[in-house]
């Protein structure tokens, strides 16, 4: 696990511009998110090994399509429909990394 500490904004309801959509027929339109933790902290190991991981499978495809970072500077969390996905914290508008 590489975060000791929850993330900063762990509990709260930031905005969120995905590099890539989250949903099949979403845009990449600024999105409310509510962050629970780091992923590796929710889930005990980072999303590149959790292997048939909804959320990290998402990432995964978001990361490539969005050229996001393929580190562990993501974190969990749901958005308006209750569904849970990955965002990395460059996705954040509102709050530290």
């Amino acid at each position: 696990m590489n975060h000791a500490t929850p993330h900063p904004l762990a509990g709260q309801t930031v905005t969120i511009t995905p590099a890539a959509a989250l949903y099949s027929y979403q845009d990449t339109e600024p999105i409310e998110f509510r962050v629970e933790d780091w992923n590796d902290r929710t889930f005990g190991q980072s999303w590149m090994t959790y292997e048939g991981h909804p959320a990290s499978l998402g990432y995964a495809m978001r990361s490539a399509v969005g050229g996001l970072p393929t580190d562990n500077e993501v974190v969990y969390g749901k958005c308006d429909r209750g569904l849970g996905h990955l965002v990395h914290v460059s996705e954040i508008q509102d709050g530290a990394a």
